[in-house]
Order: C-alpha cells, then sequence, then structure tokens
C-alpha cells in the first residue's frame, strides 16, 4: 500500500512538472507576427497624426502630440524625443507652466534611457518649479532619481557610483511626497528598496498590489511581469521566474515595444541552459529593435552577449569540425580493410578452385583403380557435388559482394566529395544535420538485405515454398514483396546456406540475439514434424538451378 502511495506522488510531481514546463514556441511565433503588431501600432499613430494635423487650437495640438509621444515612446526614442519637444514649446505659448516642467522632465527621462545623462542633468537644471501642480513636481524628482540612477549603474568609480546613489535616494524621498502611491514610478522604487534589503517578501507584497494596477497584456504589464520574474529568480524557483519572464516578453512583442529588457534577459537565461540557437534567434531579435528605438544602452547589454554566443558558435564549429574529420578517418580505414578483404576473398577462391580441381582428378584415379570402392566413389561424388554447389553459391555472392564493395567505395568517394565541398562552402550546420542522421546507414542496410534476398531467390527459387510446407497453415510465412523474403524466411535462407551462429545471424541481419532466437524457436514450434531435425531438413530444401 506505501508503495502504491509512493508511486502515485511520484507521478502527480511528475504530472506537475510537465505541465509547468514552458513553451518558447509561443514566443516564437509572437516574433513571427511581430510586423503585424509593429503595422498595427504605426497605424495607430498614422492616426494620432492625421487627428493633429486637424487641430487649431494649442491646448488640443499639445493633447494630441502628447499622444504621439506616448506612442513612440518604447517604440522610437527620437520621434518621441521630438513630439515631447513640440509639447514643451506648446505648454511654454500657452503659459502652462506645469506641462512644461512634466514634459522637460519626461525629456529628461528619455535623455538618461538612451545614454546622454550630460543633456538631462542640463535640462532638468534649467527647470523652474515655483508655482507647479504636485504630478510636475513628482515627475521632476522622478526625472532626477532616473537619471542618478542610471549613472550610480554605469559607472565604474567606486567613489562617484556611491555619490550618484545618494543623489538618486535623496530624489527618490522627494518624488514619494508628490506622486500618488499607485503610480508606476512609485510601485517600481518601492520594489527595488524591498529587493536592495533582502526583504523578498516586502517586495513581492508590492508586485502583488502592482499587478492589480495593471492591464494584463498591456505594455505596463510588461515591466511588472519583468520585475516579477526578478522576485522568483531571487528565490530561486526557475519555473516560475521563466514564466513571467516570457509573459512580459511576449506582451513587450505584442505592443510592438521596440525597447526591449526582458527579451535581453530571456536569451542570456538560454543562453546559461546551453540553448545556444533559440538564445541566438532572440538576441539578433532584440538587437534589430535596440536599432530601430535607437538606444545606446540596450546595444551595450546586448554586445557581451552576441559576443559570447559567437563563441559558443565557434566552439560547436570546431567540435563538429573534428567530428568529421574522425568520421573520415574511419572511413578510410574501413576502405582499406575492404580492399584487404576483396585481396583474401580472390585468393581463397583460387585455392578453392584448385582444390576442387585436385580432387576430381583424384576421384577418377580411384575410379579406374578400384571398382570395389564404388561405395566410396558414390559418397565423394555426394561430398564433390555439395562442394559444387557451395562453389557456385560463394561465387555468386562473392561476385555480388565485389560489385557492392565497388559500389561502397565509390559512395564513400561521393560523401568524401560532398563532405570536402560543404566544408569549403562552410555549410557546417548541413554537415552537423548529415552527421546526426541515420538514414545513410538504414538505406545501406536495406540495399544489403535487397541484394541477399535477391542473390538468394536466384540460387534456391523454390526455397519459400518448399519451406512453408515444412510447417503447419497458420505457420506458414508468406513474403508480401515479389523477389523479397521477410525476416523469419532470412533467418532460415542464412541457416540454409550454413551459417548456424545466432550471434552472427543478428550481426548480419541487425538484430539483437535474443530477438534471432525468439524467431527460430517461433517457426520451429509450427513445425508439422519433430522440431529438433527441423534445422537439418531446412539446410536439404531448394535446389540450384
Amino acid at each position: 500500500m506505501r508503495k502504491l502511495v509512493s508511486i502515485l506522488l511520484l507521478a502527480m510531481v511528475a504530472i506537475h512538472l510537465s505541465a509547468q514546463k514552458i513553451d518558447y514556441t509561443v514566443v516564437d511565433d509572437a516574433i513571427a507576427q511581430s510586423p503585424v503588431y509593429v503595422a498595427q501600432h504605426e497605424h495607430k499613430i498614422a492616426e494620432a497624426r492625421r487627428a493633429l494635423q486637424q487641430e487649431s487650437s494649442k491646448m488640443r495640438q499639445y493633447d494630441r502630440n502628447f499622444t504621439l509621444y506616448e506612442l513612440y515612446k518604447s517604440f522610437v526614442s527620437d520621434s518621441a524625443i521630438f513630439f515631447l519637444n513640440r509639447c514643451i514649446a506648446l505648454a511654454d505659448q500657452m503659459g502652462r507652466k506645469s506641462d512644461a516642467v512634466r514634459c522637460r522632465s519626461l525629456m529628461a527621462i528619455r535623455c538618461a534611457n538612451t545614454g546622454m545623462y550630460d543633456e538631462a542633468l542640463l535640462l532638468l537644471d534649467s527647470v523652474r518649479t515655483e508655482g507647479i501642480d504636485s504630478l510636475a513636481m513628482g515627475t521632476y524628482y522622478e526625472a532626477y532619481n532616473n537619471v542618478y540612477n542610471e549613472l550610480s549603474y554605469y559607472s565604474h568609480i567606486a567613489s562617484m557610483r556611491q555619490h550618484y546613489l545618494d543623489r538618486a535616494k535623496h530624489y527618490e524621498a522627494l518624488m514619494y511626497q508628490y506622486l500618488p502611491a499607485t503610480h508606476e514610478s512609485c510601485f517600481l522604487r518601492r520594489e527595488l528598496k524591498a529587493q536592495g534589503e533582502g526583504d523578498l517578501k516586502g517586495a513581492m507584497r508590492v508586485n502583488d498590489e502592482w499587478l492589480k494596477h495593471v492591464e494584463r497584456g498591456s505594455h505596463p504589464y510588461a515591466l511588472t511581469a519583468l520585475y516579477r520574474y526578478i522576485e522568483y529568480k531571487l528565490q530561486g524557483d526557475s519555473v516560475q521566474m521563466m514564466h513571467w519572464l516570457v509573459e512580459s516578453v511576449l506582451a513587450d512583442i505584442r505592443n510592438a515595444a521596440m525597447d526591449q529588457g526582458s527579451m535581453w534577459e530571456l536569451a542570456n537565461e538560454l543562453m546559461l541552459k546551453g540553448d545556444i540557437d533559440r538564445a541566438s534567434s532572440y538576441i539578433s531579435f532584440t538587437s534589430d529593435c535596440a536599432n530601430r528605438y535607437g538606444s545606446r544602452q540596450r546595444n551595450w547589454q546586448i554586445s557581451p552577449l552576441l559576443t559570447h554566443i559567437a563563441k559558443e558558435y565557434k566552439l560547436q564549429s570546431q567540435r563538429t569540425t573534428h567530428q568529421l574529420y574522425v568520421t573520415l578517418a574511419a572511413i578510410s580505414i574501413l576502405a582499406l580493410l575492404l580492399l584487404f578483404m576483396l585481396f583474401f576473398v580472390h585468393r581463397r577462391n583460387r585455392q578453392l578452385a584448385a582444390a576442387r580441381n585436385a580432387l576430381k582428378e583424384s576421384n577418377s584415379q580411384l575410379s579406374i583403380l578400384n571398382s570395389q570402392l564404388s561405395a566410396v566413389n558414390a559418397q565423394l561424388s555426394n561430398v564433390n557435388s555439395q562442394l559444387t554447389e557451395s562453389n557456385q553459391v560463394k561465387e555468386e555472392y562473392i561476385g555480388r559482394f565485389m560489385s557492392l564493395c565497388s559500389q561502397y567505395i565509390d559512395k564513400i568517394d561521393d560523401y568524401r566529395k560532398m563532405v570536402n565541398k560543404k566544408m569549403k562552402n562552410k555549410e557546417l550546420d548541413e554537415l552537423f544535420r548529415i552527421s546526426k542522421s541515420t538514414e545513410l546507414k538504414e538505406r545501406e542496410v536495406e540495399e544489403l538485405l535487397q541484394n541477399f534476398d535477391s542473390v538468394f531467390l536466384h540460387l534456391f527459387p523454390s526455397f519459400v515454398s518448399e519451406f512453408n510446407a515444412l510447417l503447419q497453415p497458420e505457420a506458414q510465412v508468406h513474403p508480401k514483396e515479389e523477389n523479397r523474403l521477410t525476416t523469419e524466411i532470412r533467418i532460415f535462407a542464412l541457416i540454409r546456406l550454413g551459417i548456424e551462429d545466432s550471434s552472427k545471424i543478428a550481426e548480419f541481419l541487425h538484430y539483437s540475439v535474443n530477438t534471432i532466437y525468439n524467431y527460430r524457436a517461433r517457426i520451429k514450434n509450427g513445425a508439422i514434424d519433430n522440431r529438433g531435425g527441423f534445422e537439418h531438413r531446412i539446410k536439404m530444401l531448394g535446389r540450384i538451378r
């Protein structure tokens, strides 16, 4: 009972783990559909541009320009900055100081996100904050916090990094005083703070609350899912962390976001797991997106990963080349062995011919010298007949064997030429695919069996019918194709030729020894007469044409 419970528990765990397995084909499909999502986003932008052209009031023009900034914010950085500049100009013209400060602060965030830190600080230092509303003031402090966080992250000087970090914390505290607690920036910074303090449960609670305030599948959802991935990664939950990373990636792609931190993370995780091909595909996609967006930081992040992937591909290429050299060496050795076997078979054939001629001469002399030895003569005649039959069988098979050897040498040379050509053309992936395939071996084995069947039926045309005559009707075996033998008949055909060792039969037919034993036992069980003498009667079947 306890054993049964243990088995059921193991089965449930296996089913659970199977259900939790990440299916990356949804990401592949989303990437394939990316041009459609981009086209849909560009259609929204085109509609917003047409609406802007129809507006006459500066207030409405400001709203339309800000909408275009939102559409371009994660799509094309330069265009987002362009429309944000127009918002600043319109806000200044209308005397809307809060909107002007907010837009300049957003401009500073854009600059920092694309690596233009000096421009961002100059822009913020030029802002005058007297008489502006809470949202503008909170955005202003958020921009300062963003710039100094970026500077502390990328600085390689410890003292400067700490200075930037202190400034970032100062402005973060000011930002909390003006922005609502449910603002995206507040959620993000509270979660990062909890992570930095090692409070993983507290960080997850912040993320849970944040997740309630974003729409599933939206662009803000992508950022929330990305930080949820980080939470599970810190907890060591590999299944959940990859699930939320994929959720973030899908949201970015489906919203046509060109600034994709989550895709870079996914490529990095897959590379660490050894899935180099998919990691290369994903990093190439996010690199194209980063180039379209115009982000210097993202390209700086991507470059080391691309370099690492290139090194992995180079190592794979070197391993494949080494395997090819080993294969070529093995083929060359096999060709030499085949040539040696041809020479040996030819020499043995000549020796057998000489022995046969000597035996015929001896029989003739014995017949003349002593008629009393007629009985012995009859036996010798029978032996000579068997030798003649055996010789004819050997000549037939040796002839076909020499032909196959010649063809195989040609095939080896063709294979060598093909390998050489593909190596010259650097088609290493194709060579790797060919070297992994067993198609060549299966085709050659099938051709060998077909040649064996053809020669055997040519030598023993009545073997199949005589073989079935020894079996009960329900045990008889009939080939499905003309001039072909079944596996069962092929085994006893080899026995008819004198090959009785199951291991040798198994080696020739490419089966296990147990399989050959089972086939032999099953056929003998279906014999009409004594199964003990069945194989002896098999050796007497058939006659050579």
